[in-house]
This record gives structure tokens, sequence and C-alpha cells, in this order.
């Protein structure tokens, strides 16, 4: 089951332990420069807003429908990251217009270890871009199907799909029940189940050519780090996942479907530095996963502007004021 709660995708597995729980936001934010620095991790400015596609199918495209999910809006060039809260442990693949955004790969329902195209909750507790090396990601960013700036673009030479997919594997019943005994050596027996890559049953999905969408693309640099999965694929359990299609509209777009106004378009990059607001550090003890290969050598939106000749504010900016934050506290708050 899936539900909007207060901004937040709740998906709960009830027939694997009452604790089966996750909660997904999309948090909005300055998009950082796309200079080739690395850059920390931004803030948030506040979760974005989800509305059902269903309680608005009369105006927007017939295939949305069949899509189902949630929809939000982004106006261009804007950037966001999504947060994972969760004490129940659940491996989550996020793909950009089908293109899978720790892998590279075109979407499948498999989990995959090596490479691993998935991210593990509580572990992960957010991811801000495209995995590109070790330790480094690009920040997603939005822009308009059509102009080849979308990593599915990039990677497919089509723009078909766009927005974003989620699909979330909690841990299998009978291990959740030894994770949430008091036992002082769960942790270590949980870190012993290794296995090959596991199969779920392909589902067929209807395919169509959307111009009223937007897509995410590989923007300024970040320093990041995607969690090797140390339960290992045994772990999950691939008869009770859950996915979701996540729609990008733009601003105007968002206005004339919910008849509402998005919210306000966030401070740059430069401007919130200047003001000296945080930036963050964070520090994890756990293992990388390698970049992709492909996602790295993606064009970024910065690039692709040169080459398109279109403007955009990209002026660099040295931060003044980093935070470190280490693994066990999970916390990236800014200015509201």
């Amino acid at each position: 089951m899936i539900e909007i709660q207060r901004r937040k995708l709740h998906f709960e597995f009830p027939g694997i332990h009452k604790k089966a729980h996750l909660d997904i936001e999309f948090e909005r934010t300055f998009r950082v420069p796309d200079d080739n620095k690395r850059y920390s991790l931004p803030p948030t400015f506040g979760a974005f807003p989800l509305k059902h596609v269903e309680d608005y199918t009369n105006k927007l495209p017939s295939k949305w429908k069949d899509r189902g999910g949630v929809f939000l809006p982004m106006y261009q060039s804007e950037a966001l990251w999504i947060k994972f809260s969760s004490k129940f442990p659940c491996a989550i693949k996020i793909a950009c217009g089908k293109i899978n955004a720790v892998s590279g790969e075109s979407w499948n329902h498999r989990l995959s270890r090596y490479p691993q195209n998935y991210v593990v909750v509580p572990e992960q507790p957010w991811i801000d871009g495209f995995n590109v090396s070790k330790d480094q990601v690009r920040q997603f960013t939005a822009m308009p199907l059509g102009k080849g700036y979308s990593a599915e673009e990039q990677v497919t030479g089509v723009a078909e799909f766009g927005g974003i997919q989620i699909l979330a594997f909690p841990m299998k019943k009978y291990l959740a029940k030894r994770f949430f005994e008091p036992e002082a050596d769960r942790y270590e027996r949980l870190n012993h189940w290794w296995g090959p890559p596991m199969l779920l049953e392909e589902q067929s999905c209807k395919q169509s050519k959307i111009a009223y969408d937007m897509g995410l693309a590989p923007g300024g640099l970040i320093d990041q780090t995607i969690e090797k999965d140390h339960r290992g694929i045994k772990t999950w359990d691939f008869d009770n996942s859950l996915r979701c299609y996540v729609h990008l509209l733009n601003s105007q777009q968002y206005r004339s479907v919910t008849g509402k106004n998005p919210p306000s378009q966030p401070m740059g990059a430069k401007e919130y530095n200047n003001a000296g607001l945080p930036w963050f550090d964070y520090y994890s003890e756990g293992e990388a996963v390698a970049g992709s290969e492909s996602l790295a050598g993606l064009s970024s939106v910065g690039a692709k502007a040169v080459i398109n000749k279109e403007p955009l504010d990209n002026e660099t900016v040295d931060p003044k004021h980093v935070i470190n934050i280490s693994s066990n506290r999970y916390v990236k708050v800014g200015w509201f």
C-alpha cells in the first residue's frame, strides 16, 4: 500500500511486519553550480507537494492514468534530492526516465548485486543525484524533455518517459522477525546472507511518447556515497515489492492542472552562500558502490547549455559554512 501523507510517499508492507514502513520525500533545494567543482550537500527548503494522478485525469495525458502514481511541480533547471526515512530495512530502486540512477542501466524489475542497482535504507538516508563515481553524484536537475538534456535522452536517444520511477523491496518476513528480536547477534546473522542476483517476474508496461512532462538531467557535482548492500541480495522480498511513478510538471502546467501555485522558486547557490547559510558534509563508515561509467559519460546541464547556446545562471561559489554530520545522526536541514 502507498499513500500520500504530509508531502511524503508512505509505503507499508503489512504482510511482512507491523514495522515495515518506508517514507520517501522529494526535497526542494538550490542547484549547485555546474562547473566540475565538487560541492558539499545542499540543504532542504521543504518537501515538494504531491498530488494523486487519478484526481486530475481529465487534465492530464491519458497515458498517465495507465501509469498512475503522483506528480509534483518543478521549475526548469530546479534541483531536488530524495529523502528516505525508515527503521525497517528496504532496498529501493530509483530511476529517472527509466534510467537507473545508481547503475545507469535501462529500467527492469530486477535487483542486481553486480553492479548494485539500488540503495538500502536506513543506511542510505538520501540520494542527491546520478551515481557517477565512488564518492560523487551529479545533482538531479529538472529539464524539459525534447532538448537532449535528460539522462533518458542521452542514454536512449528518445524523450519518452520522464519523471521518476521508484520500486521498493522490504526485508523478508522471516528475517524481519529475527531482525527485531532483542538479540545481540542479530546483525551478525543478517550480514552473512549472500547470494546471486534474484529475478522478479517481468511486468508488462504500456509505452507512449509524452511531451507533457519533464525529466531529470545530471547537474553539478556533489560529494556523496552510495552505500553497498552489506546484508546481501537474498535479504529482500521480491514478491512483496511496491512501485510508484512520480511525474514532473513545470510550474505553469502544475498551476493549470491543479489551480494552485507551486512553491516559490528556491534562491540560488550564490545568494544562499553569501547569507552564510550551511552546506553539509556527510561522513559514512560504510563501503561505497562504484560509480556508473555510463552515467559518468553523460553531459551535464551546464555542458549541454553551452552546446545549445542557452543561458544558464551558473556562477561558481566557495562554500563558507560547512557542517559535518555523521552517519548516526541522519540530519540534513537548512534554510526554510
